[in-house]
């Protein structure tokens, strides 16, 4: 007996639906889908929501000097000639950036093979593709998800059975994070 389910595809479909799911409940908070999904999907979310519980304060903030070009009320960078030459004009800023530790780091990479860029696009702008921004699904896993669950020891997720399909009379289920 194999240590997983076929969910009746081949391993690229099985693994491209798996991560396609996974994105969405971690996204959303729940999805609706059938119980034997549910129960592959579990076992790959509640993997990642663990990674990111054990990795969440593993980091060092650096304050750093960064150059800056200076733009104007447009938007647009500030050009200055010298020598004949129009150059960019730059500001020197002081930032605070978050350093991963290399475990941190690792289990960044690990997420990331996982989960699928998620765009998000506000409701006055929907079917249009200016204006979508890309949600950092890993930085919602350490900064949103891990704390609410920092002091659980796993089952970070609920399956409800939600009762048959009306096509096919597959059982269906709600998988929500808890």
């Amino acid at each position: 007996m194999s240590g997983y389910r076929k969910l009746s595809r081949t391993a690229s479909q099985r693994k491209a639906l798996i991560r396609n799911q996974v994105t969405a409940l971690l996204y959303h908070g729940k999805i609706r889908t059938t119980e034997q999904k549910a129960k592959e999907i579990r076992k790959v979310a509640e993997g990642l929501i663990a990674m990111a519980v054990r990795e969440k304060d593993n980091f060092e903030t650096v304050t750093i000097t960064a150059k800056v070009p200076r733009k104007d009320k447009d938007g647009k960078r500030v050009k200055e000639v010298v020598d004949g030459k129009k150059t960019t004009v730059y500001d020197e800023v002081q930032k605070e950036i978050r350093k991963d530790a290399p475990s941190r780091l690792h289990a960044r990479r690990q997420m990331l093979k996982v989960l699928y860029p998620v765009k998000e696009v506000s409701t006055e702008n929907a079917g249009k593709k200016k204006n979508t921004k890309e949600v950092d699904m890993v930085d919602k896993l350490f900064s949103e998800i891990a704390p609410k669950y920092a002091n659980r020891n796993g089952g970070y997720t609920r399956i409800t059975k939600i009762g048959q399909r009306r096509g096919d009379a597959a059982m269906e289920v709600l998988i929500e994070l808890v």
